[in-house]
């Protein structure tokens, strides 16, 4: 059985796990919660997406946060446990790790700095940074760094397992030296010619923001998009590993010191290895507020915004089905629709923003999965995308 109907029997049985309704769902206004819940119902959708993220915690995840919106209603839910010390309910409002959602905003201050004629997409990367990137890869442009087809492949990376990765937590990576790291190697293909999705393009991408604007690269995410949008709760950690402000507990399943396997607190983990790819901390507020804004035209105006919104013509380099990402976003289509978004996965946490091109209906979930970075989807947040917006189509 090839990969395609693989995935697609495995999100249809998800779907009928939760009783999801094969076409469009109808959202209508949120009523007011009620006090001894911590969901606010609708029907039949709401009911759905109430089912996903009951009985938390769970071995899946601890606690979810989401919000359902856009011009066809609204629903909210919030449910688990802030920690699982404590046993208290999760906070709505926790802040959290955003994870590759970063590379929504990254994107979105590389499109406009072109629209002002300060970065040309079509021009290789080389030509701003020949300090950095060689000549190796020189053919590489920009607008490939931004949609996964430039070929580069991912910097080496200490360790192979959770438990090395943890042990090295605290470690703080230099985004030029990955790039070095990464561009030592040889090319997995030729620029343009197929699509592998990585983090290193968006690490470049961050270093390109700098050099062309003389700034940091976190000043310009707050300067150009943060601010502007009032995304208050938004920020780069830096080399800090902590999560500012309040914030629901992250858990991964691992070996612990006692040699069985069981849960690990890492709420506190360095994202320097992110960084323009992957280290944003938000709020579910904030990420449906930018996605609202961003998919109006507000954040990238004009033309560019396209980019965010075509598909390279290329087919990805290990799977070999068409390209399943552009220049920040992915799509998916869901209950006859066209998704756009982007999924982010940080150890303890998995995030993502998701829209329909028209903004009828958008879905933004934190969800502290027990294996963010698995090879698997978390199973909630898989069903939380499928009560949102319907099952795929074929």
């Amino acid at each position: 059985m090839n990969r395609s109907v693989t995935r697609t029997r495995t999100l249809l049985a998800a779907a009928l796990a939760v009783g999801i309704a094969a076409g469009p769902l109808a959202f209508p206004a949120t009523a007011a919660p009620s006090p001894a819940a911590t969901t606010r119902a609708v029907d039949p959708a709401g009911s759905a997406l109430a089912q996903v993220i009951a009985g938390l915690p769970s071995k899946d995840a601890t606690a979810a946060l989401v919000r359902v919106g856009g011009t066809e209603g609204t629903w909210r839910g919030t449910t688990g446990v802030h920690d699982l010390t404590t046993g208290r309910p999760a906070d709505p409002g926790a802040r959290f790790r955003a994870g590759s959602v970063t590379k929504v905003f990254t994107a979105a201050v590389v499109l406009q700095l072109a629209s002002e004629g300060r970065i040309d997409l079509d021009r290789p990367a080389r030509g701003y940074l020949p300090d950095l990137i060689p000549a190796t890869y020189g053919e590489v442009t920009v607008r490939q760094l931004l949609n996964h087809t430039h070929g580069i492949p991912a910097a080496e990376m200490p360790g192979d397992t959770v438990e090395e990765w943890y042990a090295r937590r605290l470690d703080v990576h230099d985004p030029r030296a990955m790039v070095r790291s990464a561009t030592a190697q040889p090319r997995e293909f030729a620029p343009g010619e197929k699509q592998h999705y990585l983090n290193i393009g968006y690490t470049i991408a961050g270093l390109l923001i700098e050099r062309v604007t003389g700034d940091t690269y976190e000043h310009q995410v707050a300067a150009r998009v943060l601010g502007p949008l009032g995304l208050r709760d938004t920020y780069s950690p830096g080399t800090s590993p902590r999560i500012e402000g309040p914030h629901n507990h992250g858990y991964q399943t691992m070996r612990l010191d006692d040699g069985s396997t069981g849960l690990r607190d890492v709420t506190v983990w360095g994202a320097t290895d992110g960084w323009a790819a992957g280290d944003l901390i938000s709020t579910t507020a904030d990420l449906e507020r930018f996605t609202r804004a961003l998919f109006a035209g507000r954040v990238v105006r004009g033309p560019l915004l396209e980019e965010m919104f075509t598909l390279p013509k290329v087919a990805d380099h290990k799977s070999g089905e068409p390209a399943a990402y552009s220049a920040g976003l992915s799509m998916k289509v869901l209950g006859g629709r066209e998704v756009w978004g982007k999924t982010g996965g940080r150890w303890g946490y998995n995030a993502a923003i998701a829209s329909t091109r028209d903004g009828a209906r958008t879905l933004v979930y934190s969800v502290n999965s027990t294996d963010a970075k698995g090879q698997d989807v978390n199973p909630v947040a898989l069903k939380l995308m499928l009560a949102t917006f319907g099952m795929p189509s074929s």
